[in-house]
């Protein structure tokens, strides 16, 4: 029985979306939260090849590398932790996991926490639903992305960027 609040439909949904990643990603190693969670296989970053990494290739304003980011399911973001160079452009790509709206604000880690107009951010991720934003890293940091859809940030719904040097 869904719990009070909880539509039939949105945990019919949900139940459909863990079944689709399950069946995709088959003999795929697992992460924390089981096996095709985007940023969740084979370490923080899943098959995100960061700084340090072989094969890695700094995003660019012309060809951005991509990070995805897992909104939920609870007040957590998946990873917590991204790790990027100086100058660096990434396009986050937010999916939200569960029936809670969330957005994501990235950003110096002041403006962040502030909820700041001068971060930028994507709102209204719905439920399995993903939206993009780009941004690029100048400057030294500390930077940081979060959620401030009521009660959220509060909770603990933040990560951190860190600059490697």
């Amino acid at each position: 029985m869904p719990a009070r609040g909880t539509s039939a439909r949105a945990v019919a949904m949900l139940a459909l979306a863990i079944s689709l990643a399950a069946c995709s990603t088959a003999g795929q190693p697992a992460g924390p939260m089981g096996p095709g969670i985007p940023g969740m296989m084979g370490g923080a970053l899943g098959d995100q090849a960061g700084p340090g990494s072989p094969g890695f290739v700094a995003g660019t304003t012309s060809a951005p590398r991509i990070v995805r980011i897992v909104a939920g399911p609870g007040y957590v973001f998946s990873p917590s932790e991204v790790p990027i160079v100086a100058g660096e452009t990434i396009t986050f790509e937010v999916t939200t996991m569960g029936p809670t709206v969330h957005e994501f604000m990235v950003g110096p880690a002041a403006d962040v926490s502030a909820d700041s107009d001068a971060a930028p951010e994507i709102a209204d991720i719905g439920m399995m639903e993903t939206k993009s934003l780009a941004y690029t890293f100048d400057g030294p940091g500390p930077f940081a992305f979060a959620c401030h859809e009521p009660g959220h940030f509060e909770a603990g719904m933040r990560g951190v960027i860190t600059v490697a040097s």
